[in-house]
């Protein structure tokens, strides 16, 4: 069995799902463009991982994402004949794999490729002069490749209705819904409940911690918000008496931010998104766009409330419907609804997609324990 995931060069969430395939599947071997072992867990070092050439190249570590236009050719280069099922895990490109005509291939995809989609605009307008230049051309044919490369997947598994939508809208293919993997087991809620909101996320523009920070400071309400990237220093500067900015905070300071929030608020637009569970995990609600896979994941007047567009003035109308409505809320029903998505949920849904692919192929495709 192989595991193919698009780049190993930090833990996220993308990288906790192959974690979790790997605890599924532990005699697999994983393929990936580029491999940086210091930065991944103890499970994921103690697999064999075979890099494709793009790990071979100059930078690639820092630098693998421009070394895109070379990643459908590397992936076609990997040699898997010695596999009977592939699990692919798509975000960035991993699925084009060519596998035996006897083996199953089963993609898990987190996202179609963004930057070849729906932020190509903006990936184009962030890019440099000659960048900007060559991309169109670029990106087409890369295009080409990412929708004919989906035709030779047996079964596509998506990680949330918004991702199944996408898959069906740019690839012209049905898939099923697996939730990713949280641990919601590791989050409880506390019985001390301060009157402070909490936003958790990456400090970059599709976060829009922007909205965010300008509607605590509009409304002058306490808040706390975690998270470091490029617009982190912004979000310092700009920060009022009542919001808090932390870059960083222990997994232990993270537990109890959540379970210890008034409510967490969730700007961005997530292929599924998995702070909000963690929050409804620790007994707290979530003021959330309702857009993306958050409308998978909290139950919009039961464990959070949604707001309609990523404005201040919609962000700041959801605070003040929250505080007329959080008398309502049920710490229990957030923390029953977190279970939908516990790792178990996700290892079921799995081997069930294996399991299928099994009984529609070939006697002679697949013999497996």
């Amino acid at each position: 069995m192989a595991l193919v995931h698009y780049w190993l060069v930090g833990m996220r969430g993308g990288e906790r799902v192959l974690e979790r395939l790997l605890r599924l599947f532990p005699q697999a071997d994983i393929f990936t463009h580029v491999y940086d072992p210091a930065r991944m867990s103890g499970a994921l070092r103690g697999a064999r991982v075979e890099e494709s050439f793009i790990g071979r190249l100059p930078g690639a570590r820092k630098h693998y994402q421009k070394y895109l236009p070379l990643m459908p050719m590397a992936l076609e280069e990997l040699d898997l004949r010695a596999y009977d099922l592939v699990i692919s895990s798509e975000s960035g490109p991993a699925k084009g794999v060519i596998t035996r005509n006897d083996a199953l291939h089963l993609c898990y995809c987190h996202s179609p490729m963004r930057y070849l989609w729906d932020h190509y605009q903006d990936y184009k307008s962030a890019a440099g002069r000659l960048s900007r230049v060559l991309m169109p051309a670029m990106f087409h044919r890369l295009r080409q490749w990412d929708v004919s490369s989906a035709q030779r997947v047996d079964a596509i598994l998506a990680n949330s209705r918004f991702i199944a939508r996408r898959v069906g809208k740019v690839w012209g293919r049905e898939a099923e819904v697996v939730h990713p993997p949280v641990s919601v087991s590791e989050f409880a809620p506390s019985s001390q409940v301060s009157n402070r909101y909490l936003w958790v996320s990456q400090m970059t523009p599709y976060k829009r911690a922007d909205v965010a920070l300008e509607a605590f400071n509009r409304m002058g309400v306490p808040a706390l918000m975690v998270g470091d990237g490029e617009m982190v220093r912004e979000i310092e500067r700009r920060a009022g008496p009542n919001v808090e900015v932390r870059r960083r905070l222990s997994f232990s300071e993270l537990k109890e931010a959540y379970a210890t929030c008034r409510a967490l608020v969730f700007t961005p637009e997530e292929d599924f998104g998995i702070v909000p569970v963690e929050a409804n995990a620790s007994g707290r609600p979530v003021i959330a766009f309702g857009q993306g896979g958050v409308t998978d994941s909290i139950v919009d007047g039961k464990t959070g409330l949604f707001f309609p567009e990523q404005s201040v003035e919609a962000l700041c109308d959801a605070i003040s419907r929250f505080e007329r409505w959080e008398r309502e809320f049920d710490p229990a029903a957030a923390v029953a609804n977190a279970q939908r998505f516990a790792p178990e949920v996700f290892d079921a849904g799995i081997l069930s997609a294996v399991e299928k692919l099994r009984a529609r192929a070939p006697m002679s495709a697949l013999a497996m324990t």
